[in-house]
């Protein structure tokens, strides 16, 4: 922030004698709910199977509102609200957004204290799990591998419980960011396809760290409540029609844009950044990859820590066709540049951590098959003795990439994992399933020998076996020294289809 500097030694002063002031006001509204809250949940089920009634939740909700708002007045927070909350008939869901810091729960206060969802854990703090089980909160548990579906379903009882419960508060952002626009939505807020109302949040003083916010004599918030989104057929039918035009509404009355980055980006840039590269390389649209191509989180997070590897030499986090030589320890041939071209989906010369992930997922993992990798094991054990030698590997490469000089041994000792000088099957294969990329040179080469099989099917009867295969293997790198993609056009779905999608995400 600009005026930091300018404003030093104030905010110093204002530290000093503030922050300890505030810390102790904080405390002593914190113990003073605590008791309140204590006798609200006595007696009652810890995990909120169901819902505070009678006296119990009308004194909860007056002295934790009141209280609420004490301590937000205490650390110094001016807060102007506009429009008007809804009440739990209305509209069940309120959604607030753009989502920046755990001072945005003042939104909970002035709507009237509802529901949130927590972390189970958070139950067990002192003084404030108390607390927070007076709010009847929606629990997720991290050990629970059914917690999102859980979660989802006690949503929408609350939703549907006809006032019964609480109006449920959600962030569907699902993340903090920098407020300069709208991530996606997630859907837990819609999937109950029930009337939501749209929260705003503003911090005119530009807001800092913690402390900063603390040391500073006020903190201006404009809380906007917008008018109920009643959901239209089409959006109760498809959450992911009703989370964009309610994200679409509250942009335009913030006048920010918005982008189809995720919760799951942020925590992509977040690890791009532990592993040394630019923090924007983790930004990959993770909810549009992992729908069109069916991932899930765990691999694309592996996927990153292998980008991460073959980028660190390059400079600005982006794979060049060196690095990419490089990691497949082999020489850059032209079969190895289409292979690149193939990854490089926009043709600048570079593959980004988006064009990656497509790339392994689009090309190289539906032609790494165990059916794949047989044939072309077959194809480098020369004499079927069930295992190849270097001697045999080196052969094969070099005719497939068009390299007579090609030195292949680090790439051989480390597919040779237990150092014998031979690999087995179960070497290659394992190689294969964690190394996709060579899936597309392998099929090239088969597609190679197949095309030449073709037009020499009356040459190979006239000859044995044994010459039939070395010919063929002459033939191969004499005739086709560069190892095309397109070697068979007409009978070739997978390129075709490779092809395409190069040119459309």
């Amino acid at each position: 922030m600009h005026f930091f500097p300018f404003f030093l030694p104030q905010t110093v002063l204002l530290g000093i004698i503030l922050l300890p002031l505030r810390a102790i006001c904080i405390a002593l509204i914190l113990l003073l709910a605590w008791p309140f809250a204590a006798v609200a949940t006595f007696c009652h089920p810890g995990r909120g199977s169901v819902p505070l009634m009678g006296w119990k939740r009308r004194m909860s909700q007056c002295t934790l509102q009141c209280l609420g708002h004490a301590m937000f007045f205490s650390m110094g927070f001016q807060v102007k609200v506009k429009g008007k909350v809804a009440g739990p008939l209305e509209a069940p869901i309120l959604v607030v957004a753009p989502h920046s810091s755990f001072f945005d729960g003042i939104v909970c206060v002035i709507a009237g204290l509802p529901s949130i969802v927590s972390r189970l854990e958070n139950l067990s703090a002192p003084v404030f799990g108390t607390i927070l089980r007076s709010l009847q909160p929606v629990l997720v548990s991290r050990l629970d591998p059914d917690s999102r579906r859980n979660t989802i379903n006690e949503i929408t009882k609350r939703a549907t419980s006809g006032g019964q419960w609480p109006q449920v508060l959600i962030f569907p952002e699902g993340t903090c960011t920098n407020r300069s626009c709208l991530i996606t939505f997630k859907q837990g807020a819609f999937i109950p396809g029930v009337p939501v109302q749209p929260v705003l949040l503003r911090y005119p003083n530009n807001k800092q760290l913690c402390a900063m916010t603390l040391c500073q004599l006020f903190t201006r918030v404009e809380v906007e409540f917008l008018p109920v989104h009643v959901p239209t057929e089409e959006e109760k039918r498809d959450p992911t029609v009703f989370a964009n035009r309610v994200r679409d509404t509250m942009a335009i009355a913030l006048d920010v844009p918005v982008t189809d980055h995720t919760f799951e980006d942020c925590r992509l840039m977040i690890s791009a950044g532990q592993l040394t590269l630019p923090m924007e390389a983790g930004l990959v649209e993770f909810t549009k990859i992992s729908k069109k191509l069916n991932l899930k989180w765990d691999p694309i997070r592996d996927q990153l820590d292998t980008f991460a590897a073959i980028a660190s030499a390059s400079k600005g986090g982006r794979i060049g066709i060196e690095e990419f030589a490089e990691h497949l320890k082999l020489p850059i041939s032209n079969a190895l540049k289409e292979l690149f071209l193939l990854f490089d989906r926009n043709g600048d010369g570079t593959i980004d951590f988006r064009e990656y992930v497509i790339g392994l997922s689009v090309l190289c993992n539906p032609a790494n098959t165990e059916e794949t990798i047989q044939m072309a094991f077959k194809l480098f054990d020369s004499d079927e003795d069930g295992s190849i030698t270097e001697e045999q590997f080196s052969c094969i490469l070099r005719s497939a990439l068009g390299v007579p000089d090609l030195d292949v041994s680090k790439l051989f000792k480390e597919i040779d994992a237990d150092k014998s000088e031979k690999v087995t099957y179960n070497e290659f294969k394992d190689f294969a399933f964690k190394h996709p990329e060579y899936a597309k040179l392998f099929t090239t080469y088969l597609e190679l020998q197949r095309c030449q099989g073709h037009t020499s099917d009356e040459e190979d009867d006239l000859q044995t076996p044994g010459v039939t295969y070395s010919q063929s293997k002459t033939s191969v790198s004499e005739k086709t020294p560069i190892a095309r993609n397109k070697v068979c056009p007409e009978g070739s779905e997978e390129d075709i289809s490779s092809t395409s999608d190069k040119k459309e995400d």
